[in-house]
């Protein structure tokens, strides 16, 4: 059954830290979007409108919440069924990598050091004043006899390199990964709306999508931030996290793919390339006006 949720009903679910059915659906709670898509998608533009299988990858915007243990974060768009990779880098804290260093943890196939320096001084740069502290990857696929499975890792970036990291786990259609560290991670390729395929500008909200990535990630497993001047950069990659996508949040402005990762520096495009995470007292009131609808189990 599909509900309509009014904002003081918004408000009360908000508070209940066990409310929200984590499925990959964008509830009411979270308000408005903290950044939306501007660029077309040269990863294809997915029309297949099923939960497991997507024939493209888009990023159309971001919304978030928060209570006093978890970080919820929801990205609509998809994620294409060929091992294409969701890149997720967030910064929590004072110190971490303005430019990846190729010693971090080894997770996912040693993807996060793919993008990092090989050695002659190259590495992914982010923009001035963004410095990742912490990595989530996500990618789905094919495991045989045309079964789908989804699965994500984790990592802590440090500063001057090493770390930890581990992997999440894996689920199938409708099925949630949890991780040993609690974090919480659901898909749902669902999604035909947002922008279209292209290298132009468009607008992420086009047909509302609320269909795509949605985490629950508890605040011990980012060195427990106060939230507060928390920053996020998510982009589709390559399934060897070797080539990135033109879907960035925040938006490129009408670019194309932007290829090896280790050559980009988003201080080089115009914009801010990442979204500012706001403190709890701030994420309840916004954009409570802006209904969803929910679908309850």
């Amino acid at each position: 059954m599909r509900l309509f949720i009014s904002s003081v009903a918004a408000l009360t679910i908000a508070a209940g830290a066990n409310a929200q059915v984590l499925d990959g659906q964008l509830d009411a709670v979270y308000g408005a979007p903290l950044s939306v898509q501007n660029t077309q998608t040269e990863f294809g533009n997915s029309n297949l409108g099923v939960a497991n299988w997507a024939n493209g990858s888009e990023l159309n915007a971001v919304y978030c919440r928060s209570d006093a243990n978890n970080l919820y974060l929801m990205f609509t768009g998809n994620l294409e069924s060929n091992w294409n990779k969701f890149e997720l880098f967030l910064d929590t804290r004072s110190g971490g990598q303005n430019q990846l260093r190729g010693d971090n943890p080894n997770v996912d196939f040693n993807g996060l050091n793919r993008m990092g320096n090989d050695g002659s001084g190259n590495g992914l740069r982010f923009d001035a004043g963004f410095e990742a502290d912490y990595f989530i990857t996500v990618t789905g696929g094919d495991v045989g006899g045309g079964n789908w499975n989804f699965f994500a890792n984790y990592a802590e970036i440090l500063t001057g390199g090493g770390g930890s990291g581990q992997f999440l786990g894996g689920a199938g259609t409708g099925g949630t990964i949890v991780g040993g560290n609690g974090i919480s991670i659901a898909l749902n390729n669902s999604n035909t709306a947002g922008v279209g395929g292209g290298n132009g500008l468009d607008n992420g909200l086009n047909g509302a999508p609320i269909f795509g990535i949605e985490m629950c990630i508890p605040l011990a497993a980012i060195g427990n931030p106060s939230i507060a001047g928390m920053k996020g950069v998510a982009f589709i990659n390559g399934g060897g996290h070797d080539y990135m996508s033109n879907q960035v949040l925040g938006g490129l402005g009408g670019m194309g793919n932007l290829a090896e990762p280790r050559n980009v520096n988003f201080a080089n495009i115009a914009g801010d390339q990442f979204f500012r995470i706001p403190s709890p007292g701030s994420l309840a009131l916004l954009g409570l006006g802006a209904l969803v609808a929910r679908r309850r189990r």
